[in-house]
């Protein structure tokens, strides 16, 4: 089987947030071949290089979405019409919520494989006045009504660089259309060359969110005007509706996601929870010996920002000090990247200091502050299991979350936990450690209290932690989902390989065992048929376009490269 892996970001590079998982999955799933598509987001992440590839990628294909693509060459008069008339009906849909999104952006994607890439037409004047119109017309958003020119002018830009990937040479016969299934790893921009392969070649889509796009979307901060964030905000929400809409699959990482997406217009028939993969052995030695840690010492994992409110956690350590005056907070995690991540510890360290002055045991001794401040790979801590093993008890604080991974590594580690109903965090946690509600230092304090005079609940907190967290979110249950979710789709979409060239054996997964039963078996499914099979073949592919796996490829259609 050859799997397209739509990723935004991430894998292959040796920077990004799903590279690890990506990873794991390509080299657990071993038997199958991945073509990887990948949309990078920036100069540092390409510098950085590609992590090392398994022999079963069998090519990367990549497109900066960060440059500035060549000007494309003007549309004639036909194809400005064409324009014109599709771009009309995506914006009538962003604005006013008609049905014309689809085949506003389908029109779009074929225009630019026929004629070449849109950027110079979606920064046309043409484009705006057709979004001028579509923001004045009868029934549109109230906010979206308010837009001024300078409103069209950013929105048009901002809707030009997120469809980007129509204009991209990936939509032939030899690329996408020769997998099997398309598997993306996000949702939004990084679905749709997956969207595409199914309208052109009818390959089936599998979308996994461990992240839903859509809230973080709405999560994010912004400093762009009121209408262009409404404008943004419809058009997220038609994307996701349609990426939703088309996939066959969609594997949410967790009951929360899962809400988001049926909240989105997800059909709960398609959606299949798979908790993501955790690497456990590096916990091993932590989990399984007989150290249980410091019983005085709590224990933060993070990274450093608003959304994990350290302020309530340090008010919280305050309470627990005045009952317990032998306690220590170990706050192990880096800012999150920008100014405001260091401005965030900065303000965090200047709290500690006010609310805990560095005491000293007597007269003659060196003062010291019950709350420390560390990284991974500093002499206090040089590993990430170091942290776990340092405290009985680990906190998270958090008022957004999504999976919570620091509360998995701490089950791994065996530690019992307090952490904030946020997020998947009950569903992770599943009774086996304690949670209170989000901006509430007293009951923070309370539980922490709780756990830290009662070694034996600890003891078996942690222990039904561990065992939980070995069953759900090892890497071996997430890469068996997915092979399972794998031959299920293809069962569904079968496509008959001619034999190997050079060795004359077949495939595997040539021929489906449903294939040999008689009738309609497929009925209610659909049957993928190549545009370039011959009438009444069926479904046959020729041998794959061999390609070096070191490649990679940088392109767009007609902006001239990169």
């Amino acid at each position: 089987m050859r799997t397209g892996l739509l990723t935004d970001g991430g894998y292959p590079y040796a920077t990004g947030e799903s590279r690890l998982w990506c990873d794991r999955l390509v080299r657990g799933l071993a038997q199958h071949e991945f073509d990887v598509y990948a949309l990078s987001r920036g100069a540092h992440q390409e510098a950085c290089g590609l992590l090392e590839l398994p022999p079963q990628v069998r090519r990367v294909r990549t497109a900066p979405l960060w440059t500035e693509p060549v000007a494309d060459r003007p549309y004639g008069r036909r194809d400005r019409r064409r324009f014109a008339g599709h771009f009309k009906e995506l914006a009538g849909a962003v604005c006013a919520g008609g049905p014309g999104f689809a085949a506003g952006l389908y029109g779009l994607a074929g225009l630019a494989r026929e004629s070449g890439g849109l950027h110079t037409a979606l920064r046309s004047e043409t484009a705006v006045r057709a979004l001028e119109s579509a923001c004045r017309a009868p029934g549109a958003d109230r906010t979206v009504q308010a837009a001024g020119v300078t409103d069209h002018l950013a929105f048009a830009g901002l809707l030009e660089r997120a469809l980007r990937p129509l204009s991209l040479d990936w939509y032939t016969e030899d690329a996408l259309g020769a997998v099997d299934l398309c598997h993306a790893t996000a949702g939004g921009t990084a679905a749709l060359p997956g969207l595409l392969a199914k309208r052109f070649f009818g390959v089936p889509l599998l979308v996994t969110e461990y992240g839903v796009q859509l809230r973080s979307h709405f999560l994010a901060g912004s400093d762009r005007s009121a209408p262009v964030r409404a404008l943004l905000a419809a058009f997220h929400r038609r994307l996701a509706a349609e990426v939703y809409g088309q996939a066959a699959v969609i594997t949410p990482g967790n009951s929360h996601a899962r809400r988001w997406q049926e909240k989105c217009g997800a059909d709960p028939a398609r959606l299949r929870t798979v908790y993501p993969g955790m690497e456990a052995a590096r916990f091993a030695a932590v989990g399984d010996g007989a150290d249980a840690g410091d019983p005085a010492t709590l224990v933060w994992v993070g990274r450093i920002e608003p959304a994990k409110d350290l302020i309530s956690l340090l008010h919280a350590f305050a309470e627990v000090r005045r009952e317990e005056p032998g306690a220590v907070l170990r706050i192990v995690g880096a800012p999150a990247e920008g100014a405001d991540g260091a401005g965030y510890l900065a303000h965090c360290r200047a709290l500690a200091a006010q609310l805990f002055p560095d005491e000293a045991a007597g007269a003659h001794a060196v003062g010291s502050n019950p709350v420390t401040f560390e990284e991974i790979g500093g002499p206090e801590t040089p590993e990430l299991a170091d942290a776990y093993a340092g405290g009985a008890v680990v906190v998270l604080s958090s008022v957004v979350e999504g999976f919570p991974v620091s509360l998995v590594e701490a089950m791994f580690c065996g530690r019992a936990t307090v952490s904030t109903d946020v997020g998947a965090v009950v569903e992770v946690i599943g009774g086996t450690g304690l949670v209170v509600p989000p901006r509430n230092p007293r009951a923070l304090a309370d539980a922490c209290l709780a756990l830290l005079r009662d070694p034996v609940r600890r003891e078996r907190l942690g222990a039904a932690a561990r065992a939980r967290a070995l069953e759900l979110f090892t890497v071996e249950q997430n890469v068996a989902a997915f092979h399972g979710i794998y031959l299920d789709m293809i069962s569904h979409c079968p496509v008959r390989r001619a034999p190997e060239h050079d060795t004359g054996e077949p495939r595997p997964f040539a021929h489906p065992a449903e294939s040999h039963v008689r009738g309609n078996w497929t009925a209610g499914a659909a049957v993928r048929t190549p545009s370039w099979a011959e009438p009444g073949a069926g479904a046959v592919r020729t041998d794959p376009v061999p390609v070096s796996r070191t490649a990679t490829t940088v392109a767009a259609a007609g902006e001239g490269g990169r």
